[in-house]
């Protein structure tokens, strides 16, 4: 049942959400087809429940192949940014097509934020169990790490994101997967929300 549960939720909010924020979905992916040379969307590969792949639905933050310019972690000031690629990420503007992601079923509101294979692959027996749960859009290591750029700064993101920040996200996925409700999801949501509509006030400051 509560997988029942969660699953209508993911919809009936994805489905509305889209809805609502159509007209902001297709003035951003107009400023990202203005501003830099390139598809709207980023489509990367990600770790999919029960250890598949499927492509994540992001606007494009980077120029094209930016992972070939560059490692998978993106540190402060990345030159691989686009003009107003900082300031999706900044607004997590960039994260809102993975609705349809959502409504298409490989992903959930909450859950374990996917990675890339290079990270999954390597993961212990005991971090496995973060890919038995659908991976989501918001997770409790997304809010401790809601501004990652600044956690893993500029000079080797990589190294510092794979050392430091990485097993800390782990461990709160893993939390996530044990603790995991309905209500539980929800007040990450709310969380969240709360997060991304204070930056501006915390940036102020």
């Amino acid at each position: 049942m509560q997988e029942v549960a969660k699953r209508t939720l993911d919809l009936v909010v994805a489905l509305v959400a889209v809805a609502l924020l159509l007209p902001i979905l297709i003035s951003v992916a107009i400023l990202v087809k203005l501003t830099s040379p390139g598809p709207v969307f980023y489509r990367g590969v990600r770790t999919a429940r029960y250890g598949g792949e499927f492509r994540i639905f992001k606007f494009r933050t980077m120029v094209v192949n930016a992972e070939r310019l560059g490692g998978t972690t993106t540190g402060q000031n990345d030159a691989r940014l686009t003009s107003i690629g900082k300031t999706l990420r900044d607004f997590k503007l960039d994260e809102l097509p993975q609705l349809f992601n959502v409504i298409f079923g490989d992903m959930s509101l909450v859950g374990p934020r996917p990675e890339v294979e290079e990270y999954t692959s390597q993961f212990t027996q005991e971090e496995q169990r973060i890919l038995s749960v659908r991976p989501g859009i918001t997770d409790l290591s997304s809010l401790k790490f809601h501004d990652l750029q600044s956690h893993v700064g500029g000079e080797d993101p990589d190294k510092v994101f794979r050392e430091r920040i990485l097993p800390q996200k782990n461990a709160l996925r893993l939390q996530y997967v044990d603790t995991r409700s309905f209500w539980g999801d929800i007040a990450i949501l709310w969380q969240t929300f709360w997060v991304i509509a204070t930056r501006p006030l915390r940036r102020a400051s």
